[in-house]
Formats: C-alpha cells, sequence, structure tokens
C-alpha cells in the first residue's frame, strides 16, 4: 500500500550537503560517529512522522507520497526546497560592548539567542561582531537518502508514534505507554521513567500539546488526556516494616520511677 497524506510512518534518513558530500543529519548512530556528528540528547532510530504534517522537509514530505514499506529512495533539494536561500538582512554587525555589558566574550562559532533567534558569530573584529542568523544549511543543495520503514496502520501505535516524535527521550520505553481509546477519547499514561523528567515544565507541557494536536488533526478523536499516577509499592512497605522489627528490639520502659528508686539514683 503506497503513502498517502495523513499517513502515520516510520522513517529512516541520512542527508548530506551536495556541494561539500558533508552529512549534517541522520537517523542512523553508527553513521553519526562515524561523521563526527553523533550526539547523546538525540534518540537514534526511525523517525516517527505524519506525511504532510509538517514534521519534515515539504520537499521531502512530497517525495514521500506513493512510496511503499520498505522503498528507498534519494531525494535532492535546492535551497527553495529546503531552508531557503541565505538572506543578508539577517547578518548583523554588533558593537563588542553590548557583549561586555552582557559578561559574554564573543568567539567565533558561538551561539547567541536574541529575542528568540539563534545567530551564529561569523567574526570578531574592529570592536564588532558579526551575527548570523540565517540556518547555518540557508542557501545549499541537499541530498537525503531515505527509507519507510513501515507504514503505521494500529491506532494504538500511532499515539505511540507521536509520543515518540515529541517526547524523544532515551531513557522511555515506548512499550510501557499505555493507551486507552474509547470511543472519541484517548487517555495516554506514559512510561514512569516520565515522572523523572527535569526539563522546564513548559517544556513538557508543549510537547503534550503537541502530541494531542497531532492526534486530533489525524484521527477521530476530540479529547487527548495525559493522567499521572503514583501507586503504593505494597510489598516492599510490608517488607521494610518486618526488617526493622527484626533489627530493633523492643525494651519495656516505666512510665514513672518509684520514690525508693528515685532515692538510689
Amino acid at each position: 500500500m503506497p503513502v498517502n497524506n495523513g499517513d502515520f510512518i516510520k522513517l529512516e534518513y541520512t542527508g548530506k550537503i551536495i556541494e561539500t558530500g558533508e552529512i549534517f543529519d541522520t537517523t542512523h548512530e553508527e553513521i553519526a560517529e562515524e561523521n563526527g556528528i553523533h550526539s547523546d540528547k538525540k534518540t537514534y532510530g526511525p523517525l516517527s512522522i505524519i506525511v504532510g504534517g509538517g514534521h519534515v522537509l515539504k520537499g521531502m514530505e512530497s517525495e514521500l507520497v506513493d512510496m511503499g514499506a520498505g522503498e528507498e529512495k534519494t531525494i535532492q533539494l535546492t535551497p527553495e526546497e529546503a531552508f531557503g536561500e541565505r538572506d543578508p538582512q539577517l547578518i548583523q554587525l554588533v558593537p563588542m560592548s553590548e557583549f561586555k555589558k552582557q559578561g559574554i566574550k564573543p568567539q567565533v562559532g558561538m551561539a547567541i539567542t536574541s529575542e528568540g533567534n539563534t545567530g551564529i558569530i561569523r567574526s570578531v573584529s574592529g570592536g564588532r561582531v558579526r551575527l548570523d542568523f540565517n540556518h547555518e544549511l540557508a542557501g545549499k543543495n541537499l541530498e537525503y537518502q531515505v527509507k519507510v520503514v513501515e507504514i503505521i496502520e494500529d491506532d494504538t501505535e500511532k499515539v505511540k508514534s507521536m509520543i515518540d516524535l515529541h517526547y524523544p527521550q532515551p531513557n522511555l520505553d515506548a512499550e510501557k505507554h499505555q493507551v486507552t481509546i474509547e470511543d472519541d477519547k484517548v487517555v495516554i499514561a506514559m512510561d514512569e521513567m516520565a515522572k523523572f523528567d527535569q526539563r522546564p515544565y513548559m517544556d513538557i507541557t508543549m510537547a503534550r500539546f503537541r502530541i494531542a494536536r497531532d492526534i486530533q488533526e489525524n484521527m477521530d478523536i476530540a479529547t487527548v488526556e495525559f493522567v499521572d499516577s503514583f501507586t503504593r509499592k505494597e510489598e516492599v512497605e510490608e517488607s521494610t516494616e518486618e526488617t526493622s522489627t527484626e533489627e530493633v528490639p523492643t525494651e519495656e520502659v516505666p512510665e514513672k520511677l518509684t520514690e525508693e528508686e528515685t532515692k538510689e539514683e
């Protein structure tokens, strides 16, 4: 069955810059290690996406349509189809004094965030810092080697695939996510390890919002509910109490000393 817009799929890919042959992104951990782009913060393996959901470049999405499960393909994208042409207006010269006010010593290659945008320092000279807010791949012709690993049909697996996409934590086990679908409602109880996520609360909330949005827009679902439950470990508590009783000897203590005992003291 060919891929259509709105399908949930698992995708493998490796992207490189055509002009230089440099590999800049991949779902394969071995390839990442071989090319010096491995990151401990990234979860490797097939990427779960919805075709047409804006999870990958539009130029790539259109090429995925009509592919079959297990099929591989080479996709070449122009800058217009990928990250756009470089925009000279996104290059700014900032006085060195502005960095000194913030206690920052600017260095070439350093990433700086300003008003929600991230720029890279390209040069530092003459008391001025040249900041480039273009995407690092802007103006580049790109090539992707892609493979449609699976077209997901099961509704429960579709929900889990969106958790994998928007909540990519290496210590989470997708098999431990509990998903209940009743009529037009989905109830999600994530792997218990999610309770120990130390990211800011807003980041976690946004991840859940994206999961819910994609499910609602691409499945016959009106409500997505996340459940956090904490179950008391009865067996552990009982065992602890028994151990405490055995190890700590008990001794009867008189409520009040008699007069004779007081004199003796």
